[in-house]
């Protein structure tokens, strides 16, 4: 089996916030991340596939092809966008990274071609926190 990963960039806002807590709790509980003017981050999303070799090419798949199809499926959905308001996939969803990585990759996997498998989603909210998500065992 070989591995290959893919690195994108998004930026988006969000807030941690949940509605049936009072202010106070979210304020306890999710800190600067519940501000009511929301945060955004600057991710970096590494997306790993994995697979067999084609023995014609080499490639487990074409990364040209990888890229557009996590920049078609995930990225326009999600740069420069407010996770809590503008992203269908995270709508009614507590907007955590851990949360936000889950979603991504069910977003992905239907679209990686027969043969590949998704490996892993991770996703970088700062340069020092991180998620990865290796779907369900």
């Amino acid at each position: 089996m070989v591995y290959i990963t893919r690195v994108e960039h998004f930026n988006a806002a969000h807030k941690l916030y949940h509605p049936d807590w009072s202010e106070e709790k979210n304020e306890q509980v999710f800190g600067k991340c519940a501000n009511e003017n929301w945060h955004g981050h600057n991710y970096d999303l590494h997306v790993t596939i994995k697979g067999i070799p084609d023995p014609d090419t080499g490639f487990i798949m074409d990364v040209k092809k990888l890229s557009e199809l996590i920049r078609e499926h995930v990225i326009e959905k999600l740069d420069h966008k407010n996770l809590n308001l503008d992203v269908d996939f995270m709508r009614g969803k507590m907007c955590s990274s851990e949360n936000l990585a889950v979603a991504i990759w069910n977003e992905l996997k239907p679209h990686l071609p027969e043969g590949v498998q998704l490996h892993c989603v991770k996703l970088f909210e700062t340069p020092r926190i991180y998620v990865e998500y290796y779907g369900e065992s």
